[in-house]
């Protein structure tokens, strides 16, 4: 993609060497990242990912930014990230650089992965590319965004194997207690309360799934689904639930915030959460789902079809 072409739109062929838009799964190990997006003098996922496709062989153009279903913030992990890129197709005089190429213009994908996790640190690995259906925007066009939350409240910390994405907690924690809590926050709602505020964008959310499990003796996992999620708002949401499940605070008290809107600050450690999938609609409802997802929802508006 050109650096003057829109990364939320879909991209256009023009002729032989136009524009094609990759679909790339991804994992990775957000433990020595400053976070998804690129930043000036810091290691980031973008960051890295961005050089590796403009390593690909001549032909596969990529000279612009992908986009991302969900930015994480630094040190949250990903077992299912999606991105797309735009790249240029190859034109007749490039074909057969490097890589097979399809007569669509593009090269192998099972091989642009391969040469891909070949480039790529150990902490990143690309799981899938494919071309991507029409009016597919990874961002955009998301229907779901599911992440996972796990603490430990083992009275001697947690396992070394798993201090990389598992929170140690210094209290016992009363898993019903937890979801009793959880439950009240379920629905369609202004989350300012859980948000670090960013201007214009709106902190509106509807919470889908918010539900805890303890797994084996010492182990907690939070499961935590949303149509999407504004700045720290899964990390602010664990937070105070944790002061509810060790008995600091009391069930309604999550409750509580949510209506007051002012903002908590109790936000868990990042290390703890995973974005573990991303949910597309079907292929030919993707772009309606995008242009719906562009335009930013009002309070107002919401608050009134509740009172209707």
């Amino acid at each position: 993609m050109t650096e003057t072409s829109s990364h939320s739109e879909p991209a256009v062929p023009t002729g032989e060497g136009g524009l094609a838009r990759l679909r790339i799964d991804l994992s990775y190990d957000g433990t020595d990242f400053s976070g998804w997006a690129k930043q000036p003098g810091r290691r980031t996922v973008q960051g890295v990912l961005e050089d590796a496709l403009r390593k690909q062989p001549p032909g596969a153009s990529f000279a612009g930014s992908v986009v991302v279903a969900g930015r994480t913030d630094a040190g949250v992990h990903a077992a299912g990230q999606v991105v797309h890129a735009d790249v240029t197709r190859f034109a007749g005089e490039t074909r057969g650089r490097g890589l097979p190429v399809a007569p669509d213009g593009l090269p192998d994908l099972d091989r642009v992965r391969h040469r891909l996790n070949r480039i790529l640190p150990a902490d990143v690995r690309v799981l899938r590319v494919s071309r991507a259906p029409e009016g597919f925007d990874a961002r955009f066009s998301a229907a779901k965004r599911h992440y996972r939350y796990q603490v430990s409240d083992a009275p001697w910390g947690v396992s070394p194997l798993r201090r990389r994405d598992t929170v140690g907690w210094p209290r016992a924690l009363d898993v019903d207690a937890m979801n009793e809590a959880a439950v009240q926050l379920l629905g369609l709602h202004d989350f300012a309360a859980f948000c670090k505020k960013r201007e214009g964008a709106t902190t509106i959310r509807e919470l889908l799934e918010l539900s805890w499990e303890r797994v084996g003796d010492y182990e907690l996992h939070l499961s935590v689904s949303a149509d999407a999620f504004c700045h720290s708002m899964v990390r602010s949401l664990v937070g105070a639930l944790l002061w509810v499940g060790d008995g600091r605070r009391p069930v309604a008290w999550p409750a509580e915030l949510l209506k007051g809107k002012e903002r908590s600050s109790v936000v868990a450690p990042a290390h703890g959460l995973t974005l573990v999938k991303v949910d597309y609609p079907p292929d030919d409802q993707l772009a309606e789902r995008a242009e719906k997802t562009r335009d930013l929802r009002d309070w107002a508006d919401v608050d009134r079809a509740a009172r209707d």
